[in-house]
């Protein structure tokens, strides 16, 4: 039986002896440390370099750490890695490998020693005291034992041969890296309705975009604020700030990428990090959502019928603060998940138990996928980090395809109104008036959605403005919901009337949070 890797360590010198190292340490969880890759002192303005190269079998551990030992004088710190992509079956999925840095401070779970990851994105990364590659952290070489994270999370039948290049610089130490932390608030903006995309990548992860395009990218949606939310490292919070303003609140956050699904922790504070070495069958998960909560941030499950490896959503919904029912532009797997997330609302009726907000973002990495397609329109007290999360947080907020689209969405009975989050707190006998005021949606359809369905279905004109009312009572319906759909694809209006049949229906353009009817 062979073991599930194997390494040996040499000099970049084709004349040196090789040789053998066998694991360094047993298997614990889904983790495996190979035997150390040693450096020697040296002369300040040198460079040395070291290869290690092994194989990993189908099966390999979800993480395998390389440790480096590096002395003391190291400036900086650079890795280059590649693996093979052997030729496989159709159907069958090929070799992918990540890979990160942690430093000597260790690689414990939610640890000190985080110092970057760029997934299976970048083939190379350097860290040094002034800089460092797009998703790795800047700071000093300490000397200790760094470990270089590999995470082979696709393995072929035939395997995955690797090879990683360390290289070291000596000398002193460049100028440090200061991080410019965005604002938290922007003055001046009381209460109201903000506009903002909380799923954004940029280059410090596997976006292509710049900072400075995203930030752009958001001003021209016409967002009020957006959130930064790179895969698995927070490298990116310390260039923000220059680029948030008074027309645009940037906060700070990260896509949390586990090998069971993918969740956003918004509202970081700046610098950060949340781990994500588990799956859910370990207890990482509950308590990195506590560490997010402890710090007044949300955690938010993203696009969690994502067909991809390791994408969807296997850990539930208990730690949730809310959860990505729309991203992107509008697809099956967003069908499916307004319509899980609806039979969740209706069993918080069932239950009296809390219930989860629905949220919409772009999750937009390069062209041509759109920033702010879609978006949250958030009810928050003020234009701040504390407010908009809260705002998120409780329901006080419905989605939008675009600036483009407005939807006033009420209930009322007598002198009494809610609105989107809220409860109408009325006799379960009591008539109330549901109102969808929207404008944007040229040829749409307006949908009322209770707990017992659709009710009702209007066709808003070529202007794509519209005011639809429906008459019901709490007794009728535990809450009521909104939708504003597209015509299908062929120009015919969407079907969502049909009894006993599959509903046709167009892309989303707006989604709203439910409105409860009657007492609690």
């Amino acid at each position: 039986m062979t073991s599930p890797c194997k390494a040996h360590e040499a000099n970049n010198s084709p004349l040196s002896p090789s040789r053998r190292g066998f694991l360094a340490a047993a298997l614990t969880g889904a983790a495996i440390t190979l035997a150390p890759m040693s450096f020697a002192a040296a002369d300040n303005g040198s460079t040395k370099t070291k290869t290690i190269t092994g194989h990993f079998d189908p099966g390999a551990a979800d993480f395998v750490y390389l440790p480096v030992e590096v002395p003391a004088g190291v400036s900086k710190f650079s890795v280059s890695y590649t693996y093979s992509k052997p030729t496989v079956a159709p159907g069958l999925l090929n070799n992918a490998c990540d890979i990160g840095v942690f430093d000597e401070k260790g690689t414990d779970l939610a640890g000190k020693g985080f110092r970057g990851w760029s997934g299976g994105f970048r083939t190379e990364f350097f860290i040094s005291a002034a800089e460092a590659t797009p998703g790795y952290l800047p700071g000093p070489v300490g000397k200790g034992t760094w470990n270089i994270a590999l995470g082979p999370y696709q393995v072929a039948e035939q395997g995955m041969d690797y090879t990683v290049n360390v290289t070291l610089e000596y000398g002193a130490d460049g100028a440090p890296f200061r991080p410019q932390y965005p604002a938290q608030q922007i003055a001046g903006r009381g209460a109201g309705w903000y506009r903002g995309d909380a799923h954004l990548h940029t280059v410090y992860s596997d976006g292509k975009r710049t900072p400075a395009e995203v930030a752009a990218g958001a001003r021209a949606a016409r967002l009020d604020f957006m959130i930064s939310t790179d895969h698995n490292t927070p490298a990116s919070h310390g260039v923000w700030g220059p680029l948030a303003g008074n027309d645009l609140l940037i906060l700070t956050g990260e896509e949390v990428t586990t090998r069971n699904g993918h969740y956003l922790a918004l509202g970081l504070e700046g610098g950060e990090w949340i781990d994500w070495r588990y799956r859910a069958r370990d207890k990482g998960f509950e308590q990195e959502a506590q560490r997010i909560h402890a710090s007044g941030g949300l955690v938010v499950p993203a696009h969690p019928y994502c067909p991809y490896v390791a994408c969807r959503w296997k850990f539930g919904y208990d730690d949730a603060d809310a959860v990505e029912v729309w991203t992107g532009p509008w697809t099956a797997d967003d069908e499916y998940a307004i319509n899980s997330w609806d039979s969740m609302l209706a069993h918080s009726v069932r239950t009296g138990g809390r219930w989860l907000p629905a949220m919409g973002n772009s999750d937009a990495h390069s062209e041509p996928q759109v920033i702010g397609f879609p978006h949250n329109v958030v009810n928050a007290k003020a234009l701040s980090r504390d407010a908009i999360l809260d705002g998120i947080r409780n329901g006080r907020s419905w989605i939008a395809e675009s600036a483009d689209v407005t939807l006033d969405f009420t209930v009322t009975s007598g002198s009494r109104s809610a609105g989107v989050g809220d409860r109408l707190d009325v006799g379960a006998e009591s008539r109330v008036t549901v109102t969808a005021k929207v404008a944007g949606v040229p040829n749409g359809v307006v949908r009322f959605i209770t707990d017992e369905g659709q009710t009702q279905q209007i066709t808003l004109p070529a202007s794509g403005a519209g005011t639809s009312t429906w008459i019901t009572t709490p007794q009728l319906a535990a809450y009521v919901r909104a939708e504003v759909r597209h015509p299908m694809t062929d120009g015919t209006p969407s079907n969502g009337t049909a009894m006993g049949t599959t509903l046709l229906l167009g892309p989303m353009a707006a989604l709203t949070n439910p409105i409860f009817l009657g007492s609690k």
